[in-house]
């Protein structure tokens, strides 16, 4: 199953493409700007996912969509704008009513805003802000660090003790550090004594969709294995990977890894022929992606029950309540 990267949002004829009304309703129940991809019909979008990925039955996608376990945890979505265009859902009460129409009931969000702005602290208390008046509960922040910036040791207190997030997001090929870095070391070190879970984000889209002015090579992740050896307790997620979890970082600690990225029929079920089912996460990467893309991955994929529940809830909620 190929992964869908959402859309510009088109704009209304002779309005500038911002506050359009399509956003504001989601799409659900409320009537919207024809075209706008937020608000596309879910028949129509498995329709069209089902041709594409050549699945034999709309009609068994469909009813598997409206029998599906009732618990839905997505581990990779942001909150804020996308710098290089605008995106369906980038309202943050508008991805709220997305995620709830499509049965997702926890949503760890980060925020576009930590990929360049300098001014980290303010970002994550816009990102606390957010998920308190938008989730009612739905969304669990997850705030932004960059070890490049001076006091970066105070934004990752404030997260943990001001903010009262549960874990943090790292975007290394954006903020400008390798992982062999003294720095980087630190931060696990010291995000791990706060009990934070750590996610780290090996790349956000694909080279081709990227500005020339702002091409941003992938993290090399190739020394991960060994900083994830020297900081025992960590438990470290891995977002955004076109692959899977080397033999290396399977036997270094405790480091599991979403499905957005993940491509191909069957795409979920290869991934388990390789990495243990409680090392896979369900992740959108809403809204720079659809969120029903990733919906689709374990509809068209053979798994067990066993494997889809742990999939779509079991594996967060335990690396939530782990502590280290």
């Amino acid at each position: 199953m190929r992964n869908a990267p959402a859309a510009t949002l088109p704009a209304e004829a002779g309005t500038p493409n911002h506050g359009s009304p399509a956003r504001s309703a989601a799409g659900f129940g409320v009537p919207a700007l024809a075209g706008s991809a937020c608000a596309l019909d879910r028949r129509v979008f498995l329709r069209i996912a089902v041709a594409t990925a050549g699945v034999a039955s709309l009609d068994s996608v469909a009813v598997a969509a409206e029998t599906a376990p009732a618990v839905l945890i997505d581990t990779n979505v942001y909150l804020s704008r996308w710098p290089l265009r605008r995106l369906p859902c980038d309202e943050t009460a508008a991805l709220a009513a997305k995620l709830r129409a499509n049965g997702v009931t926890q949503a760890w969000a980060s925020s576009f805003d930590g990929l360049l702005h300098r001014d980290i602290g303010t970002v994550n208390m816009r990102l606390a802000d957010e998920c308190r008046r938008h989730g009612d509960g739905l969304l669990i922040p997850f705030g932004s660090v960059n070890p490049k910036l001076p006091d970066w040791e105070d934004d990752l207190r404030r997260c943990a003790e001001e903010h009262r997030m549960p874990g943090i997001r790292l975007h290394p090929n954006y903020h400008g550090y390798k992982l062999d870095a003294p720095d980087f070391s630190k931060l696990l070190r010291l995000a791990t004594e706060r009990g934070l879970v750590v996610q780290l984000a090996a790349i956000m889209e694909d080279r081709r969709m990227m500005h020339p002015h702002l091409q941003v090579e992938p993290t090399d992740l190739k020394p991960l294995a060994d900083v994830v050896k020297k900081t025992p307790g960590l438990r470290l997620e891995l977002l955004n990977l076109k692959g899977h979890l080397s033999p290396d970082l399977l036997k270094a600690g405790d480091v599991r890894m979403e499905i957005a990225m993940i491509e191909g029929v069957g795409g979920v079920s290869t991934l388990l022929s390789q990495v243990p089912a409680d090392r896979v996460l369900f992740g959108s990467h809403a809204p720079l992606f659809y969120f029903e893309s990733a919906l689709l991955k374990l509809k068209e994929s053979p798994l067990t029950e066993d494997q889809l529940r742990a999939i779509r809830c079991d594996n967060a909620r335990r690396l939530l309540a782990k502590k280290s």
